[in-house]
């Protein structure tokens, strides 16, 4: 190659700071961009109020992986602030296969793995892995009466 082509291509290249031109010239602010509402906020205030229908709650959960809504009315524990309980939720899926028993400790091997046998402690109640639908990330249990117990979960103030 003769010198001559060599520096029309290194003028060519994006790396040549004279000839890059930035992306902030190219945008044009006098139009509004059509992906902003500024109303947006408003409406969905008033979305969440109808879905409540004048109930208070303690906080708006979210999933912790994916920050989907998992429940607008729920009431905190009074023992254990970071969980909560709730009887309507939204994105949730139960796994029934999956059941977990608190009454039931497992015992340790020499070694500190986890063994098969089980102490034989009150059956007491049952309860079903609540797993968020968008993304199955665990976020809590549902029990026998169908009140779902979340201790993985995002809360914002409501």
């Amino acid at each position: 190659m003769n010198t001559e082509e060599n520096q029309e291509t290194k003028a060519d290249s994006p790396t040549n700071s004279q000839k890059t031109i930035s992306s902030d010239d190219e945008i044009d602010y006098s139009v509004k961009p059509e992906f902003y509402d500024p109303e947006l906020d408003n409406k969905d205030q008033l979305w969440v109020q109808k879905r409540r229908k004048g109930q208070y709650s303690d906080a708006v959960l979210s999933c912790p992986a994916c920050f989907s809504t998992l429940c607008l009315e729920c009431q905190r524990h009074e023992k254990y602030v970071t969980q909560y309980r709730a009887v309507f939720v939204t994105n949730c899926k139960i796994k029934n296969d999956l059941v977990a028993q608190p009454g039931i400790k497992r015992k340790r091997g020499k070694r500190g793995k986890g063994s098969s046998e089980t102490d034989a402690g009150s059956a007491g109640e049952t309860f079903k892995q609540v797993c968020c639908s968008t993304c199955s990330t665990e976020v809590g249990v549902i029990d026998e009466e169908e009140v779902y117990h979340f201790f993985n979960v995002l809360p914002s103030e409501s």
